[in-house]
């Protein structure tokens, strides 16, 4: 409820705190006056000239700080208009209580100078400096009103310019501190809030990394755990604050033989809530390590799969150097092979002989071909292009070329509308070499379907391609894409690895899908068309 209110007067809760403690002063202040002038050990001067109007004032002056408090609880008005009104009756109370005990010689006028800076410390611009001068003009009006009614035996003008000079000295110094407090606080409450967008940023970053993070405190309990380490280890989410022993029980012991053997900072193990294997690695916090530990998890599947990947694009590369040079002895041996079989002098058994040389010859040069057409692929040209049209000329041209009847290729259009981005020359490649598949290994006869639309989930296109052949088993299915591997005596081995490199360049995937029917599924998954062109590499 205070704080509506506070945000309705358009003041920050924290800027009436200060009133609140300036108006407890001002209670304690009248309360002590009034308990030692009751209890008679006050200065003599208290009430001297005037004790009437000095009880009145004393009085007065208390129930105006209570009246103070309730208003500051209850934010009556604003709050610049309440230092106003509090400075305002600490100035009058306090010349009343000075003009009843002999005037400025009372000393009581000192007073005015916490007011005054109380008030210049909670206001802002040129109000300190108005504050200085009413107090001082009510000093001076309080001497000429006790030298007009002879209230006192003589008047001290040098001790009330004294005073007023005291009185704007000190408003001076309140408004230069205030104003300095008040940049500092402004630059504190701007770093402020830049650590905590920094420390939102960070925390953004480490829970979407794909990395796993943990963070461990000196007591071995978990301070910090992102999406990315929980999956990794099996662990439900509310973690923070518990020993690390009984979240991952593994990692207690791969710490404490980290911390035993520094030289080995990375360790493989199996959580025991995972069917993964995990790599972990630790790295000290603090420069002796007393502030915890930082655990990093990888998944070792990855870690192998991403050298798999490097191992084989060396070998790709080796493998390309070797059939390059293997293009020439490979045409020396074909062309001497056809120009011993036009030999008349040969019998037939020997004309079967340079047969199988020139058959096999061209079996080399078209694995020699593969090969070179791996390494010198061209960075893919990516066009936008509507897969239904694209997809009846492709299917009229492939029948025609392959001499089958118009039933054998059926399309399955399930979209109004299918627009995909990929090279054309790369995307004819890869369906062809899929459709060949289709047609050698599909029943008899063989039948394709190809089948596109956009995918219910993802809003992303698909192309299938289905044959009615027998499919493969789960051992071939593993093996399926990877270079070399082939299930017949006269294949390379390169065509499906092939295709699948050529979608990966155009930011599409290839994947054979498991479904009920007989024959196999392959999938291409287009990547989304209305996202922004990212240049391949």
């Amino acid at each position: 409820m205070l704080a509506r209110k506070a945000a309705l007067s358009g003041e920050p809760v924290e800027n009436w705190r200060p009133l609140r403690y300036f108006n407890l002063y001002r209670a304690t202040l009248s309360g002590l006056i009034i308990t030692l002038a009751f209890f008679g050990i006050a200065p003599r001067y208290f009430g001297q000239t005037n004790s009437q109007l000095f009880w009145v004032t004393a009085l007065a002056y208390f129930a105006f700080s209570m009246l103070s408090g309730v208003g500051i609880r209850l934010r009556w008005g604003t709050f610049k208009s309440q230092v106003v009104v509090h400075v305002l009756g600490d100035i009058v109370a306090i010349i009343l209580m000075m003009h009843s005990s002999g005037g400025v010689g009372s000393g009581l006028g000192m007073l005015l100078v916490a007011a005054i800076a109380g008030g210049g410390i909670l206001t802002e611009g040129r109000i300190a400096i108005l504050f200085a001068a009413m107090a001082s003009l009510a000093v001076l009006a309080q001497q000429i009103f006790a030298l007009v009614h002879e209230t006192f035996p003589s008047t001290n003008y040098s001790q009330a310019g004294m005073l007023g000079i005291t009185f704007f000295a000190t408003a001076f110094l309140a408004y230069v501190l205030a104003k300095r407090v008040r940049v500092s606080e402004a630059l504190a409450e701007k770093r402020g809030v830049d650590l905590a967008n920094l420390a939102q940023l960070n925390e953004h970053i480490i829970q979407r990394m794909q990395s796993g993070v943990m963070v461990l405190d000196e007591k071995d309990q978990i301070r910090l755990v992102n999406e990315s380490a929980r999956q990794l280890l099996g662990i439900p989410e509310n973690v923070a604050g518990r020993p690390v022993n009984e979240v991952a029980p593994e990692l207690t012991a791969l710490e404490a033989r980290w911390r035993d053997d520094s030289g080995q900072s990375s360790h493989l193990f199996h959580p025991s809530r995972s069917p993964l294997e995990v790599m972990a690695s630790f790295a000290r916090l603090g420069r002796d390590g007393s502030h915890g530990a930082l655990v990093y998890l990888e998944d070792a599947s990855a870690m192998r799969q991403r050298a798999q990947q490097l191992k084989l694009a060396s070998l790709g590369r080796l493998t390309a150097s070797i059939a390059h040079e293997i293009r020439n002895p490979l045409g020396a041996i074909s062309h001497a092979g056809q120009l011993l079989g036009e030999s008349r002098e040969l019998r037939q058994p020997e004309h079967r002989l340079t047969q199988i040389i020139q058959e096999n010859c061209q079996r080399v040069n078209v694995i020699v071909e593969n090969i070179l057409q791996l390494s010198r692929r061209k960075a893919a040209v990516r066009e936008r292009l509507e897969l239904r049209d694209w997809l009846g000329s492709f299917a009229h041209d492939f029948v025609a070329q392959k001499d089958l009847e118009h039933s054998q290729v059926e399309l399955d259009l399930r979209s109004a509308s299918i627009p995909v981005r990929f090279d054309v020359t790369q995307l004819h490649q890869v369906l062809w070499n899929l459709c060949e598949n289709g047609i050698r290994h599909g029943g008899d006869p063989s039948r394709l379907i190809l089948r596109a639309g956009l995918s219910p989930e993802t809003e992303r296109p698909y192309l299938e391609v289905l044959d009615n052949g027998g499919g493969v088993d789960d051992a071939t299915r593993e093996n399926l894409f990877e270079p070399f591997f082939t299930t017949q005596p006269d294949g390379t081995g390169l065509g499906l690895y092939i295709a699948r490199e050529l979608c990966e360049v155009n930011q599409a995937s290839l994947t054979l899908s498991p479904h009920r029917a007989p024959g196999c599924c392959f999938r291409i998954t287009f990547s989304d068309p209305r996202r922004q062109e990212v240049p391949s590499s």
